[in-house]
């Protein structure tokens, strides 16, 4: 492909413009290879704070900082070209006040690159998610099972069933009309799904909600097998890569005890090979 051919990322008022249109593709990223696997594959990638439990082996997002944000914004980055990216504000860092998102938000695009930024919560969110679009900073938000409020949701559970599900797409309407473009919705009922899909203006990116939402997102090492304390029932494993990793160990581990490796092919005479003329 030539340069001017390349494929450019999106910008939020593209992806907010696939309303209702070809489903948007999203998964997670924390690192520069994965990264490149993704890039133009992914309509936008994100830097999630699921990273504390993935690749830092914490028991939840809340002890994500957001010195770790920008570390793994910053090699997301460079492993994308023709994807947008968008980073996880974390636990802390905006739900004092619209200023102080701001703050968070700012450095956080600043120092990664970032598209936009991503931050849970609904309408108690709505002035917040206003005061950062007023300032430049495109938000993409997030409700139904938000993991940074689990010890007041009281863990992993479904959320909007029932009479709960007028409150959660009150929600979905308050943070697009405050002005983000996108919503993410996690583990809901596939009707509420739906609902909210039909009744709000901005998209809806589904992880555990309905294959009627606008685009869908799951955490890249749940769906590739790596991460495997746990599966929710909402991830489909597209391959079993965390199974080849442990057998291709414990294959390198068995024939270094049995001096099988290196072989001849893997080690170095001490002559150096002539040149030919």
């Amino acid at each position: 492909m030539s340069a001017t051919a390349r494929k450019t990322a999106p910008l939020p008022e593209d992806i907010r413009a696939r309303k209702g249109g070809v489903p948007i593709v999203s998964l997670t990223a924390y690192t520069t290879p994965m990264a490149q696997a993704m890039d133009g594959v992914c309509d936008f990638v994100l830097v999630g704070d699921s990273v504390g439990m993935v690749l830092h082996g914490l028991p939840s997002t809340l002890g994500v900082t957001m010195e770790m944000m920008i570390l793994h914004g910053r090699a997301v980055a460079r492993g994308l070209k023709a994807s947008m990216m968008v980073v996880d504000m974390p636990f802390g860092s905006y739900e004092e006040s619209p200023e102080q998102a701001f703050r968070n938000a700012a450095r956080i695009m600043a120092e990664t690159g970032a598209g936009a930024v991503k931050l849970e919560g609904g309408g108690s969110m709505a002035a917040t998610i206003a005061f950062l679009v007023a300032r430049g900073v495109p938000v993409m938000a997030h409700v139904g099972l938000t993991p940074q409020s689990i010890n007041t949701l009281g863990g992993y559970k479904v959320q909007g069933r029932g009479d709960a599900g007028t409150a959660l797409l009150a929600d979905a309407q308050a943070v697009a009309k405050a002005g983000a473009f996108a919503v993410v919705l996690e583990k809901v009922p596939q009707s509420l799904a739906d609902r909210t899909t039909a009744e709000v203006a901005i998209p809806t990116i589904g992880i555990g909600a309905s294959a009627g939402c606008d685009g869908q997102i799951l955490v890249v090492d749940d769906m590739l097998g790596l991460f495997t304390a746990f599966k929710a029932k909402f991830v489909k494993r597209y391959a079993h890569l965390g199974d080849d990793a442990r057998a291709a160990i414990a294959a390198y581990a068995e024939e270094v005890k049995a001096r099988r490796f290196p072989a001849p092919e893997h080690v170095f005479g001490d002559a150096s090979p002539e040149k030919k003329p």
